[in-house]
């Protein structure tokens, strides 16, 4: 059976979406079939691997009962990589799904026939703790949640994990954290290492290795429709994505 992983932080601009991107680009290119679920209205992860956020079916008509998922799948420029694609009328699911018996257990049930197919599968999840987040982390085996090495970034750990706890002891029990990903480093500055620090200090066990650096390719990736390690291979951000993408295996 695949191994699902929501990649989630309620805090915008931490490096969700690129890190979702990119670890699975990295899966894929090592001969594993992926899957990336865009489930963040804003359909960042769609663009930023070269399709069109107006896709249809999409990850939207799949909740919504509309279309399978096995019906939603597009192929992308990378081998071996699936996805799922969002649509700016996901944003309309934050109101619709709060009213539905069991909604949050939908993106899980819709994915159930096609997770077999995939040996990793990442949801992007949009920077909020709503309703499509829940869907994500009821789904989702494993979670990873990139932290940017600035102060702010860690103001919202407490209230994700509280989360997470929540959703381990209401809707599912064998979530569990895959590991903390320290994003957007600046190896420079007192902050960023006194920030590494600190997580380090308080989540010894869980914090990956890997630190993904401030990088101006991986910054420019999207814009070109392609994972950073199409973009410029052998540039830093796109080592370390490789690096992290072998511990997320090791890691199960």
């Amino acid at each position: 059976m695949g191994t699902i992983y929501a990649v989630a932080n309620q805090k915008g601009g931490v490096g969700k979406t690129t890190t979702a991107v990119n670890v699975a680009a990295c899966i894929a290119e090592a001969g594993y079939p992926t899957l990336l679920v865009d489930i963040d209205p804003q359909a960042n992860a769609t663009v930023g691997l070269g399709l069109s956020k107006h896709l249809e079916p999409n990850v939207y008509d799949v909740i919504s009962g509309d279309a399978t998922a096995e019906a939603a799948l597009h192929r992308c420029d990378v081998p071996g990589l699936w996805v799922l694609p969002s649509s700016p009328d996901l944003a309309g699911a934050n109101v619709e799904l709060p009213r539905v018996p069991g909604s949050e257990r939908r993106l899980r049930d819709a994915l159930a026939p096609i997770r077999d197919r995939f040996v990793f599968t990442l949801l992007d999840c949009p920077p909020s703790l709503g309703p499509l987040t829940v869907n994500a982390l009821v789904a989702a085996d494993r979670v990873i949640i990139p932290v940017q090495t600035e102060y702010y970034a860690l103001e919202g750990l407490a209230g994700l994990l509280d989360t997470l706890s929540l959703v381990q002891r209401e809707l599912n029990p064998h979530l569990t954290v895959a590991g903390m990903l320290l994003t957007m480093h600046d190896g420079r500055t007192r902050l960023a290492r006194d920030v590494e620090d600190e997580v380090r200090e308080h989540f010894p066990s869980l914090v990956f290795e890997t630190v993904i650096p401030r990088n101006v390719r991986i910054g420019e990736a999207p814009s070109y429709g392609r994972p950073v390690i199409h973009h410029d291979p052998h540039c830093p951000g796109s080592d370390a994505y490789f690096e992290l993408a072998k511990e997320v295996a090791a890691r199960g």
